[in-house]
């Protein structure tokens, strides 16, 4: 039997704590700024890619959650695959004739979210990194994590920081090819095992502006973003790096609250202005802001992306009571059981139905009754989840092509 040449790789989603907006180079997507951000567990966000390299294959294929894509169509994604096969054409050159000629067969690529597409949950980051990693396995690079995140970055810029776990810096960089602008790691996962996330998914419909398309008329028409650039992202890069290497939670949860409202803010001085946040994004903010109040200290930081879904981030120690407080001011939809709307990975309640009935820290009680209850299904769910780590090579069984080279049938590769 021919051997089979085929990588499996599951990648993380990252969320920014300091915002990533704007390219100085729409082609090879040079950022206008420096950004940082947090891996978020694969348990709860990841994407799955198989590729598999074949000479009796007759072109590129492209299968994304069931459904297959053009491989033509996506200019990016055709670039990130051309870098991957051109850095593996050169180790064959190397190697004299002595290797495989995988850069010059068609790939078969399989890809499956387990969290929904284009919701302003960073399915792009996800999906490159793990396309780039599961190329790099399959290709047998030699490069690092991070030297294979510019050619992650050439797909989707935040995808450079997914190739990476725990606390990640991507550099704008400044040289015209890119070379320099490449992800790194600031803090590994287990630098700060406190530090959570809860995602809360307020809407799963694809945005109605995309990122590409926002960012673009960002850079020409706002005066906010110059000034942004100019200052106020180098000062607060400086500021995160070092809250993370203390571990300052307050200073961490200042600084990305701000960047998250300055970002946003940007998008309102686009024009026309641009709002990826609802009322219920609004909501959530306003509510962060007062259970900090209530429990006297910065106890909890939001972030938006560019879409309405929340992500906060807390200690351990703080997050089953404000678990509480979202759940009950945000009841769970009716068509929804209470294990999909709040998992409860960590064990937090007696049971998933207690969950969003009553507050047990008084002062934050009394701050459920005065906000009251939003209507039910307001937040569709709550994801919670901790810092993670890199792309994973998985095994062969957990491949996503049969022998032909073509997707298995569906079932859910999830727990």
């Amino acid at each position: 039997m021919a051997p089979v040449y085929e990588a499996t790789v599951s990648a993380p989603v990252n969320i920014a704590v300091i915002k990533y907006w704007g390219k100085r180079d729409p082609t090879l997507i040079l950022p206008t700024n420096s950004s940082l951000s947090v891996t978020l567990s694969q348990d709860h966000l990841s994407t799955r890619t198989t590729v598999r390299a074949s000479p009796d294959f007759g072109g590129d294929r492209l299968w994304l959650n069931g459904a297959e894509e053009d491989v033509g169509a996506s200019r990016r994604l055709a670039n990130a695959i051309a870098t991957a096969r051109g850095l593996r054409a050169a180790l064959e050159d190397q190697a004299g004739g002595g290797a495989v000629p995988l850069s010059q067969w068609p790939v078969h690529v399989c890809s499956e979210n387990n969290f929904p597409t284009a919701a302003g949950l960073a399915s792009s980051a996800s999906g490159y990194a793990a396309l780039v990693s599961a190329l790099a396995a399959l290709y047998e690079l030699p490069q690092s994590a991070s030297e294979l995140s510019r050619v992650a970055r050439v797909g989707s810029g935040s995808a450079c920081r997914s190739m990476l776990g725990g606390f990640v810096a991507w550099h704008a960089g400044v040289a015209a090819d890119g070379s320099d602008s490449l992800a790194e790691q600031v803090a590994a996962r287990q630098h700060w095992p406190e530090m959570q996330a809860l995602v809360l998914v307020v809407s799963d419909q694809k945005k109605a502006v995309s990122s590409t398309a926002g960012m673009q008329t960002t850079v020409e028409t706002s005066a906010l973003f110059a000034e942004r650039v100019r200052t106020v992202v180098p000062a607060r890069m400086a500021a995160m790096q070092r809250a993370i290497a203390e571990r300052d939670f307050a200073a961490f949860a200042e600084i990305t609250m701000k960047d998250s409202n300055q970002f946003h803010a940007v998008c309102l001085d686009t024009y026309p202005p641009i709002s990826y946040m609802n009322d219920t994004s609004r909501a959530i903010a306003g509510l962060v802001h007062a259970f900090n109040a209530a429990v006297g200290r910065v106890a909890a930081a939001y972030t938006y992306d560019a879409g309405p879904n929340a992500v906060i981030y807390a200690l351990e120690p703080d997050m089953r009571a404000l678990v509480e407080l979202l759940a009950y001011c945000f009841p769970r939809p009716a068509d929804t059981a209470p294990e999909a709307f709040y998992p409860d990975p960590f064990g937090l309640f007696e049971s998933p139905a207690s969950v969003g009935h009553a507050v047990a820290l008084p002062a934050v009680a009394a701050l459920a009754e005065a906000t009251g209850r939003f209507p039910a299904g307001s937040v569709r769910r709550i994801i919670h989840t901790t810092v993670g780590d890199g792309p994973r090579v998985l095994s062969p069984a957990q491949s996503l092509l049969d022998s032909a080279g073509l997707p298995k049938a569906r079932r859910d590769h999830h727990h």
